[in-house]
């Protein structure tokens, strides 16, 4: 041999014994022998008879070069082997614990979030289902139009129809309220209900927060938040109660607060002021419920809400049914119409079929199709809850973020979310193997474009655990319209199988 090509030679052996340093200590024999024995072959080749040339000299060391290239990720390949849980890429455990961590998240923050554990805890409770508005006919509850001195003479006769009232009218006033930091809200005006003592006792609702920091009666009127001034001027604080609050000339007691979407009530209140004395303030119109008794609940069912109240002018009012006991809270109701709005528009983004076409197709038995079917509507069921939480944290996680826009909010990020949720639901199920529930990898293109109608043109993706290859096609065809699952024999495992498994060397000699 030619000095100058035991040089070249030397000079090539070198690089490979500087690639191999980088191969993992237990495959470096191995593959120092793989590549030494292909740099023989090269040189042979590009040398023919020992006539060796610039250009041939040239291609032998870029394949000396390309060493450097495998070795590097047969390294990346060795860590990525020995990390923990590497071996569940892909599967459906895996899939399903980044469900339920995402499922905790979401629930963690609804418990967190003092603006959600608010909105919680103001859920609409059942309102008592025997009240109704009295009004005369024809005003649809846009203004009072009950007179204190109608009110004082039906409360003095005995009714057929009613065994209790409750009286309230709405003013604005002015409001100097200190918050819990004892610094106050001034130049701030308010739509007041001063209501009868009896009117949360008659709803029959529970007053919220009015437990945690009630103090004792002081002669002071109490006076109860709408939910909204709750979070615009209190920040959504659970130790609201026994705060004192102006209003107008009087100075009263916070006793808690009332959720706005469990008083469908006319007046856009912001607080009521409970007052013994409500009804012997100065003249005037407001707002009055009366209680059914039995013979009031049968005339109002016979006559379709309709009835006529006994009053001393024999006048007629119609009287507006306000039960809520039948009633959705608000966030479930906004909840499963924006889900309902997500599966209508879902067919408009993404395929909806679930079915599959196989070229040479087993029989699969009936529990993995179970299996396979079970993990799709497990990773629904997953969904819908996290999508409702995350939508209570987004809405209202942040106080400083009023009523309304928090129902628009929760609304649309429910449909984003149910929308883009179904689609990944619907993608992951058709690209898991239907043998092992494993998600295909490693997508390759297959065919031309051009030669669609004469050749299969698409996606060629397989399973990691040697069961199955998916075809997708790139543009469906009358023949080709769907994807279709081609199974693979036990003679392929081989390919699949992990280091160590021993089995490669039995596969190998029963191909052979």
């Amino acid at each position: 041999m030619r000095p100058t090509a035991m040089a070249h030679r030397l000079l090539h052996l070198g690089m490979l014994r500087c690639a191999s340093l980088l191969v993992p200590s237990r495959q470096r024999a191995e593959w120092w022998r793989e590549w030494k024995g292909e740099l023989w072959h090269v040189q042979r080749a590009c040398a023919p008879k020992g006539a060796a040339t610039r250009e041939g000299e040239r291609k032998v060391a870029a394949f000396c070069l390309g060493a450097f290239q495998d070795a590097l990720c047969m390294r990346r390949t060795g860590r990525q082997s020995e990390l923990p849980f590497a071996e569940m890429g892909g599967t459906a455990r895996q899939c399903t614990m980044l469900i339920a961590a995402l499922l905790a998240a979401s629930y963690a923050g609804s418990l967190l979030l003092p603006g959600v554990k608010a909105e919680r805890s103001l859920w609409p409770r059942k309102v008592n289902p025997n009240l109704v508005l009295i009004e005369q006919t024809g005003s649809n509850g846009s203004r009072p139009t009950i007179s204190l001195r109608q009110l004082r003479s039906w409360e003095g006769r005995r009714q057929k129809y009613f065994d209790g009232f409750a009286f309230y009218r709405v003013a604005q006033e002015s409001v100097d309220a200190e918050t819990p930091s004892s610094e106050p809200h001034d130049n701030a005006r308010w739509e007041v209900a001063r209501a009868s003592a009896n009117l949360f006792r008659l709803l029959g609702l529970p007053v919220e927060f009015a437990a945690q920091g009630a103090k004792p009666d002081d002669g002071q009127p109490a006076v109860i938040l709408s939910e909204r001034i709750w979070r615009k001027q209190f920040g959504a604080d659970a130790n609201v109660a026994g705060l004192r609050v102006r209003l107008g000339s009087r100075i009263a007691r916070v006793a808690g607060v009332a959720s706005d979407a469990t008083l469908s009530l006319p007046g856009s209140v912001d607080a009521w002021l409970l007052d013994p004395n409500a009804e012997n303030g100065p003249g005037g119109s407001g707002y009055v419920i009366g209680h059914l008794t039995a013979a009031g609940k049968m005339e109002m069912w016979a006559s379709c809400v309709h009835i006529t109240a006994s009053a001393p002018d024999d006048a007629e009012y119609d009287l507006t049914g306000i039960s809520l006991g039948d009633r959705m809270p608000t966030q479930q109701s906004l909840y499963w119409f924006a889900m309902f709005l997500a599966m209508l528009c879902l067919p408009a983004i993404t395929s909806v079929s679930l079915g599959e076409c196989s070229l040479n197709m087993q029989r699969i038995s009936w529990l993995k199709r179970l299996n396979r079917w079970s993990f799709f509507g497990l990773k629904i069921a997953m969904l819908l809850p996290i999508i409702y939480f995350l939508s209570l944290d987004m809405a209202y996680g942040c106080t400083a973020i009023g009523c309304e826009q928090s129902v628009y909010i929760q609304l649309v990020s429910t449909f984003a979310m149910c929308l883009f949720g179904m689609r990944w639901v619907m993608k992951d199920h058709r690209q898991r193997c239907p043998v092992c529930l494993r998600r295909v990898a490693h997508p390759a293109q297959v065919g031309q474009a051009s030669k669609t109608f004469l050749g299969w043109n698409g996606t060629e993706m397989m399973c990691m655990g040697g069961h199955t290859l998916l075809h997708v096609p790139s543009l469906p065809t009358s023949w080709f319209s769907t994807q279709r699952w081609m199974y693979l024999d036990p003679s392929w495992s081989f390919l699949f199988a992990g280091p160590g498994s021993g089995i490669e060397n039995d596969a190998v000699a029963g191909v052979l």
